[in-house]
């Protein structure tokens, strides 16, 4: 069962009208180390880990859904009285033409997503290392989107998502040491 709150996990604001930051936001939305695949990716792979660590997988997966909610709105506050003109200048006039002030999953270059972004090897010490791996470029891709802004309202919601990125890091790393634990338990010599 599902239980959600009609708010997000953290505050967004914005300061300013910015469609340029918008465009760069929309990786996180809809690129191979955004939001969308990372929720995918760990709640397809939680039907073939250990249960020891299936939770951790689903509330994981579940709570990149709600930075993924998170990520829209903020591109969302960046557009919304952008005109025509500034979406052009900002590189979206493509993105307007298509969709007008709707996302759409694609990266920031205008790649749509796809499902060769979702890795699930079905070794569950691999896919925790792709976890991981995950979890450190979305941390980065955070980091350079704090640089590229002076909104300090949006850095700091933006220092958020990248600090839930760390956490997440750790926790499926803990993950490993939980499994490799547990298979050291079991070798016999």
């Amino acid at each position: 069962m599902w239980i959600y709150e009609k708010k997000l996990q953290y505050p967004v604001r914005v300061s300013k009208c910015d469609p340029h930051m918008a465009k760069l936001l929309i990786e996180q939305y809809g690129g191979a180390d955004g939001e969308l695949a990372a929720a995918l990716r760990y709640l397809n792979q939680r039907y073939t880990i250990p249960d020891k660590v299936i939770g951790l997988l689903t509330d994981i997966g579940t709570e990149e859904l709600a930075h993924l909610e998170m990520i829209a709105t903020m591109v969302y506050k960046l557009t919304k009285d952008a005109t025509t003109e500034q979406l052009k200048a900002a590189g979206l006039d493509q993105h307007y033409v298509n969709h007008d002030k709707a996302l759409h999953y694609n990266n920031a270059a205008g790649v749509p997503w796809t499902a060769t972004y979702i890795q699930a090897k079905g070794d569950p010490i691999a896919d925790l290392y792709e976890d991981i791996a995950a979890e450190e470029k979305a941390r980065a891709t955070y980091q350079w989107l704090i640089n590229m802004t002076d909104d300090t309202d949006l850095q700091d919601s933006l220092k958020f998502l990248r600090e839930r990125e760390v956490i997440h890091s750790l926790r499926f790393r803990e993950a490993v040491e939980i499994l490799k634990s547990e298979q050291g338990a079991k070798k016999v010599f």
